[in-house]
């Protein structure tokens, strides 16, 4: 049996529309094609969201983790300037010193950006491929794959340790723009990986979550409800840059104008981000 548990966002049960989902190739939490393709054929999307390892739901595509924009939602009591009546923004790809942010959401009144957050989205990365696996799944309904596909026994793995290095590398070296600014950048990853961290790093002083720190972690469990994988929030902790993984020293100045970002910001406001509930 396959290992793939969701494909372009479908659960894969028995009655799933896996024939419609491979023609439009469209992932659910974007609306766009499905960015995941083949080097060696870069018009076919991969499409695959989430995988079976070790015996639990492994989300393996940060697009996953926005459906119905909850992780947001979750987010906005960090806006602790956030007054009724002004508008949620969620931008993508903000670019910060100590790299890009994923998504900035912006509360914004008459135009001007009253208050931020940054959040960064991380997934497991895998070794080797899930191609084999996707195939599997497709002979299994039914769709005609080249059986060398089918008949391969490689299997993929998830890198732990990597994965995890370097996003706390990358979170501390962003966590000191954003304690300079005064302001939150919350990490959404899912319960595994969560757990993982705590076992193999030192997240014994990282325990409960205070609006005063500037790194916020949301873990995120995802269970079977109704015959579909759903995320759910699990734990709340947070620190500060001093308080997470510690690493070579920052590559860009962290004392970033307040203004810079905020006219950054304001220059990408538009519809399309403009936060809405579904």
């Amino acid at each position: 049996m396959s290992k793939v548990k969701e494909l372009f966002g479908i659960y894969c049960s028995e009655n799933a529309n896996v024939t419609g989902a491979l023609a439009s190739q469209i992932c659910p939490y974007s609306n766009k094609k499905c960015y995941k393709t083949r080097k060696s054929d870069p018009d076919t999307a991969i499409g695959t969201c989430t995988v079976s390892y070790q015996n639990k739901d492994i989300i393996i595509c940060p697009n996953r983790l926005t459906e119905n924009s909850q992780i947001f939602m979750d987010c906005i009591h960090l806006l602790t300037l956030h007054e009724p009546g002004n508008e949620l923004y969620v931008l993508p790809e903000i670019s910060i010193p100590g790299g890009n942010v994923d998504y900035f959401l912006v509360s914004v009144k008459d135009g001007k950006v009253k208050d931020f957050i940054g959040i960064e989205l991380q997934t497991m990365d895998t070794t080797g491929t899930v191609w084999p696996e996707r195939q599997k799944l497709l002979n299994e309904y039914g769709i005609a794959v080249d059986e060398a596909d089918v008949r391969n026994t490689k299997s993929f793995g998830m890198n732990w340790k990597m994965t995890a290095k370097t996003i706390l590398i990358q979170m501390h070296h962003k966590t000191k723009t954003f304690e300079n600014l005064n302001k939150h950048l919350v990490l959404i990853i899912q319960k595994p990986f969560f757990e993982y961290m705590n076992r193999e790093f030192s997240f014994a002083h990282i325990t409960g979550a205070r609006i005063g720190d500037s790194a916020h972690f949301h873990s995120y469990d995802f269970k079977n409800i109704g015959n579909r994988l759903k995320l759910t929030l699990d734990t709340r902790v947070s620190t500060d840059s001093d308080g997470i993984f510690q690493c070579l020293g920052l590559n860009a100045e962290a004392n970033v104008a307040l203004e810079d970002i905020i006219a950054t910001l304001e220059k990408k406001l538009s519809e399309e981000y403009l936060l809405r509930l579904q």
